[in-house]
């Protein structure tokens, strides 16, 4: 169970906007250790592994975790609980509206205030927090309570989170994983996407370009600024979709009501008609 990633893909819920350099979602956002988030966050509960970077204020309405070795360029603003481990730095305001636990040489340059309990000592990392207290849940016989425990940490399949992957590094100018992408329905970003593998919903805007070393596939009512270009796989352009650069992949499908502004070069086949559609799941 806990040998897989939780994070082992860049996913973007349906609904998500980049808003005055913020990155703003309704549900809950986890962020591997070791990324780069260039923008602020807004949303409900955050969780970032160690040496994660952010770029503006963190606004959240629930809980907010980070790891030892973070750095919030700006105020951090949590609704309810805040836990920041060892040698954290916040360059603004910490406010927190319930308790805060802080670990060890934590700077926060503009001071701090909390609601509820504050206590200074060097909270636990959050993977060995969960997994301590699953086992002592198990230890004492409650499954009921263990099983939702888990459920809230890999969440309902409709309440999907932001998740970005280890590593990464995103940004107005490029959103960079090693890992697959799926962005959602709706959504409406900047920056130039690179991933093994993209697969974009309908309606979204993407003011910026695709490139994967796999396949992509670019939805219904999509519009996307700029290229679509895969090295090693297919590219389907799905029914009402906008391309206002080149497509260039090995297997290249464009639904006959799509619009592509600039050249397709198709390395292998090159298909036109109504057949551009993704597989059901």
């Amino acid at each position: 169970m806990f040998g897989r990633d939780p994070i082992d893909e860049l996913a973007i819920p349906d609904g998500t906007t980049v808003e005055e350099h913020d990155l703003v979602t309704d549900g809950d956002v986890l962020v591997g250790g070791q990324s780069t988030v260039e923008f602020g966050v807004r949303g409900q509960t955050l969780i970032a592994g160690e040496r994660v970077d952010f770029g503006g204020n963190i606004e959240l309405e629930g809980d907010c975790r980070l790891d030892m070795w973070c750095s919030v360029d700006g105020n951090a603003l949590v609704g309810a609980d805040a836990y920041l481990g060892e040698r954290v730095q916040v360059d603004g305001r910490l406010v927190v509206g319930g308790d805060l636990d802080i670990g060890d040489d934590v700077q926060i340059e503009e001071g701090f205030e909390a609601s509820g309990w504050i206590v200074i000592r060097n909270p636990m990392p959050t993977i060995t927090f969960f997994v301590v207290y699953l086992t002592h849940l198990l230890r004492l016989g409650e499954e009921e309570e263990a099983e939702e425990l888990v459920d809230a940490l890999t969440h309902d399949p409709d309440d999907e989170p932001l998740r970005i992957p280890r590593s990464a590094r995103v940004s107005d100018e490029t959103w960079q994983v090693s890992t697959p992408a799926t962005i959602g329905d709706a959504c409406r970003l900047h920056g130039n996407i690179r991933a093994h593998e993209i697969s974009v919903g309908e309606d979204t805007n993407l003011f910026g370009s695709l490139r994967a070393r796999d396949d992509i596939v670019v939805g219904s009512g999509t519009k996307i600024h700029g290229d679509v270009t895969s090295r090693g796989g297919d590219v389907t352009v799905e029914s009402g979709a906008t391309i206002l650069g080149d497509v260039v992949g090995e297997d290249i499908t464009i639904h006959q009501d799509a619009d592509v502004d600039g050249t397709i070069r198709a390395r292998g086949a090159m298909r036109l008609g109504r057949d551009a559609q993704r597989d059901p799941e």
